[in-house]
């Protein structure tokens, strides 16, 4: 009998202990997304998700507006434990997994169509590369296609090459992509980029439409180019140690949650997508249209740089030579 007392004693404190863990486990995530942002909507709704299903063992605490910082300050909080995980650009995860850019090679992709029939088979080989770096990825939500957007008629090379092009500092991905057409782009932080179209310290930029309208770039502009220079993403991450605290159960539990997040993200962030395009018309931005002899002279510049970059391992060959599979794959299939 005392030793059964003991027994029970002991289970019972097991329990108390256990029970203590779980509802300790707080997972701290940053996003440069503001409150009220589709991003926060899809995270806050599915956090609370997370925490109902396991009974508060989980709790998510969300960090918006980047009180946290820009990509590098998240992943080096992330590294020291003060942070569980962010939602952050590609470019911000380059240093940590540069096959995450893969989709930000310049003008790899010609239509929407296209990016959704390769990432139907490569969004999953970049998540299992993203494990294999110690992060457990959730999936990539697209912000869409990056178009030149400038203040005087540009639809040539040339022309581009004359004019003020902006790129967001510590981007490796834009900066390599305007290199690819012998553009010397002029850094700068987002927050200085409108000042810097009404100043004329640059006169151009390569953004989103959606992007374009948010940060109100679109009112000093005039002119869209019709040039999907570049396929814009964000994704979101854990690092490994903080998941695999979590018992298995509670794991899949968060996995499956914030995988419905980034997937709901995506998919209107495609229909935003399309809309800020239309309104950028009825703001009155003319697009224009590379002629075709202006076209073939970017896709083969473009095509140019990639391989350069291939070469110098910014993306393994491997994994770009399955895209490129891929993709004409769809192309022949459209033949």
């Amino acid at each position: 009998m005392i030793i059964s007392r003991y027994v029970w004693a002991s289970l019972a404190v097991l329990l108390l202990i256990s029970s203590w863990g779980a509802h300790a486990a707080t997972l701290k995530i940053a996003t440069i997304s503001p409150e009220g942002s589709a991003w926060m909507a899809a995270l806050r709704e599915h956090g609370k998700a997370i925490e109902q299903r396991t009974d508060g063992a989980v709790k998510l605490k969300f960090y918006p507006g980047g009180v946290m910082g820009d990509d590098k300050a998240v992943l080096r909080k992330i590294r020291v434990g003060q942070l569980h995980g962010a939602v952050l650009t590609a470019g911000g995860m380059l240093q940590n997994y540069p096959d995450i850019s893969l989709y930000n090679l310049p003008m790899m992709f010609r239509s929407n169509a296209e990016i959704d029939y390769v990432r139907q088979t490569m969004d999953a080989d970049l998540m299992q590369g993203l494990r294999a770096q110690k992060f457990v990825g959730f999936g990539l939500a697209e912000v869409g296609f990056a178009y030149p957007m400038t203040q005087v008629p540009a639809t040539s090379v040339q022309q581009m090459r004359e004019l003020k092009v902006w790129t967001p500092d510590n981007d490796l991905g834009s900066l390599h992509a305007f290199n690819a057409f012998d553009v010397s782009p002029i850094p700068l932080p987002m927050s200085d980029v409108l000042a810097g179209l009404q100043t004329g310290l640059i006169n151009s930029v390569a953004s989103p439409p959606i992007g374009t309208i948010a940060l109100q770039w679109h009112t000093q502009v005039q002119y869209g180019l019709e040039l999907p220079l570049l396929y814009v993403y964000g994704l979101c991450v854990m690092a490994e140690r903080p998941f695999e605290k979590l018992t298995p159960e509670h794991q899949a539990i968060v996995e499956q949650e914030l995988s419905l997040a980034v997937q709901r993200v995506d998919e209107s962030s495609r229909r935003d997508h399309e809309s800020a395009k239309s309104a950028l018309v009825k703001q009155g931005i003319v697009w224009q249209s590379p002629s075709e002899g202006e076209l073939q002279e970017w896709l083969n510049l473009a095509e140019i740089a990639r391989q350069k970059l291939i070469d110098t391992n910014y993306v393994s060959a491997p994994i770009y030579q399955k895209t490129l599979d891929l993709l004409s794959e769809y192309r022949s299939a459209g033949d």
